[in-house]
């Protein structure tokens, strides 16, 4: 019987009509219906491929569910308002931030929950840890309605597809992947020049050295606009949290991850996650060309502090056993400090023009 696994599947694509670009080969191998990394497995926690903030600690979710409660308060108080995440993973994040937007009468009545996830596995997981909760869920951000949302984002669009364009002496060319007969296996490939890729490269770095990479990602810029034209239309708020980078790059972060370690992009499709650091300058351009205002991006460490995380490990803490308490000071450590995720990764907050300042954002942001 032919296989149909992921790998073959990429090959028969490239002999038919040769070498496909970066995004085309993340999309085929996160998100292909029944083979795709998402599709097949929940990833999370210590037993799948990585960790996320929300599997860190509780304190996580509930800050997002408070600062979410806040900015419903800023909006006039909208019900309904639709409370959306991309991206849930197994709902643990959502989870703690509706056990905290309870503290706030009046909010919990007023939301409606809506998910956008692809994966029939994680959408399972989701299922039973939100089974308490009425919840509809989408395949993608344009089928929410077109109504208030308060939209959480928290390693989304990491995941989404990215192009890559490198500089050579003959000009910008765009990186496909192709198939090595040879060595039977997939491999990186340069398109030839044109005017085209260039056209996909900031100006500001279309002057970069030989051997440069420009990553682009097209889904982001079109989920972020969208995102920012509903609130800039409706009101409400995005808050996107995720690593990456402050200001305009031409270098490579493309990765994959497997059981927790680095490994080859093109290794094992379909079997490891694979995503690019976030290029938080072009969503903000993407959200500001939507009419809406941006805050950020700041560190997730100053961003969780400015939110009371302290204040809540030490609430937690005073009821705590002393291996508990050790555990609460190490996930604020772990979320906050510079060299783990308290830099790295970043908070960027879209709102409707006039909002003001988001909690958690310096006033000198404004």
């Amino acid at each position: 019987m032919t296989s149909t696994g992921p790998l073959d599947r990429l090959k028969r694509r490239i002999a038919l009509s040769g070498p496909i670009t970066v995004a085309e080969y993340m999309a085929e191998v996160l998100t292909h219906p029944s083979q795709g990394y998402y599709s097949t497995r929940d990833p999370f926690g210590a037993a799948g491929d990585f960790v996320t903030a929300p599997e860190i600690s509780q304190m996580f979710g509930e800050l997002i569910g408070l600062w979410c409660a806040e900015a419903w308060q800023r909006l006039g108080m909208p019900d309904p308002v639709v409370l959306a995440e991309l991206g849930p993973g197994r709902g643990t994040l959502m989870s703690d931030a509706l056990r905290a937007a309870g503290m706030l009468p009046g909010f919990r009545d007023a939301l409606r929950l809506h998910l956008v996830e692809l994966s029939p596995a994680l959408r399972a997981r989701q299922r039973d840890t939100l089974r308490d909760v009425d919840v509809i869920w989408h395949a993608e951000v344009a089928e929410l309605p077109e109504t208030p949302v308060l939209a959480i984002a928290n390693e989304f669009f990491d995941a989404l597809p990215i192009r890559q364009f490198e500089k050579t002496p003959r000009g910008w060319c765009e990186r496909m992947v192709g198939y090595d007969p040879d060595a039977d296996r997939l491999a990186f490939a340069l398109a030839a020049p044109g005017p085209q890729a260039e056209a996909y490269v900031p100006e500001a770095l279309r002057g970069a050295e030989t051997g440069a990479v420009v990553e682009i990602s097209p889904a982001a810029i079109s989920v972020m606009h969208e995102l920012a034209r509903r609130v800039a239309t409706h009101g409400g708020a995005v808050l996107a949290v995720d690593y990456g980078r402050a200001a305009p790059a031409a270098e490579p972060t493309l990765q994959a991850v497997q059981r927790h370690r680095r490994a080859d992009v093109l290794d094992t499709p379909g079997e490891a996650d694979l995503t690019a650091h976030v290029d938080f300058p072009t969503l903000v351009r993407a959200a500001r060309e939507a009419g809406a205002e941006v805050h950020g991006p700041v560190g997730q460490g100053d961003f969780l502090l400015g939110l009371g995380l302290r204040q809540r490990a030490d609430i937690l803490k005073a009821n705590a056993s002393p291996r508990q308490r050790n555990d609460i000071d190490e996930a604020v450590k772990r979320l906050t400090a510079p060299q783990q995720m308290g830099r790295l990764f970043k908070a960027l907050a879209v709102v409707p023009p006039g909002f003001g300042v988001p909690a958690g954002f310096p006033q000198e942001d404004a």
